[in-house]
């Protein structure tokens, strides 16, 4: 198969639906033999299902990513892997100030969005040292960047995995492992499933966005994952990408009612 990422094996987590999904979509088109891995069977047998469909090369792999042992048996299965993108999420624990966030939101959200992402970089690091090439793409968030209200637990996860991905850069550029950041905003299910419960919410943050748009999951954050994935990113590490329309540069406010104070 031919393309940007012909010949590579590509992880992805949280790869049923969303984001992940259709980051996975993009990735098979481009030649990359790509392991769907989720916690949801049936939707993660049907994403490998839908890309072999298309002539893509896909299989599914059932994970728990909170399971450290879970996820080693993951890389395991996975075997030699060329290009990691850690997308996985449980979904918030809640919209909820400060001070009503209860230690076990915090622990949760840290066990999925650090390390979880912690083990499956150690995993996959060996084998792209050896070889002299690897791409780490890590899905972060402008909630914690712009610290928005009422995720204290997610905010401090996603700041964490920068921070964690920021290092690796660092330590492992010299063997040409690529650690990067992205912070999306894309119209996903997930994303559906939050602002329902805040109506109005999608509306008012696409009318804020310079765009006037929130992403598409497949053609703007899946092709920018693309690129990061590619031998054309081979210099750029240690970035954190905002792929949002520019909601960043003024930082487009994500509000949530929290109730009386």
């Amino acid at each position: 198969m031919t393309g940007r990422l012909a010949g590579r094996n590509a992880l992805i987590t949280g790869a049923a639906e969303g984001i992940g999904k259709d980051i996975a979509r993009r990735f098979a088109r481009e030649g990359a033999n790509v392991i769907v891995a989720d916690i949801n069977q049936a939707l993660g047998q049907d994403t490998a299902d839908a890309i072999q469909a298309e002539g893509g090369l896909a299989r599914f792999v059932a994970v728990d990513v909170t399971n450290k042992q879970g996820v080693l048996d993951l890389m395991e299965t996975a075997g030699a892997v060329d290009i990691l993108v850690n997308n996985a999420w449980h979904g918030q624990g809640g919209i909820g100030r400060v001070e009503n966030k209860r230690d076990d939101q915090f622990e949760a959200s840290l066990r999925m969005g650090l390390h979880a992402c912690q083990w499956t970089m150690q995993a996959t690091f060996p084998h792209m040292k050896a070889q002299g090439w690897g791409r780490i793409i890590n899905m972060a968030s402008l909630n914690g960047v712009n610290a928005h209200i009422g995720s204290a637990d997610y905010n401090v996860a996603k700041e964490a995995l920068r921070a964690l991905t920021r290092t690796a850069s660092r330590e492992w550029a010299l063997y040409g492992v690529c650690c990067n950041i992205v912070c999306p905003a894309a119209l996903s299910e997930s994303t559906r499933r939050i602002m329902v419960q805040q109506p109005g919410m999608i509306e008012r943050i696409s009318a804020a966005n310079p765009m006037g748009r929130l992403g598409d999951p497949e053609t703007d954050i899946g092709g920018v994952c693309t690129f990061l994935a590619s031998d054309d990113a081979a210099y750029l590490t240690g970035n954190t990408l905002f792929v949002d329309g520019g909601a960043h540069i003024n930082g487009v406010a994500l509000a949530p009612d929290l109730g009386d104070a």
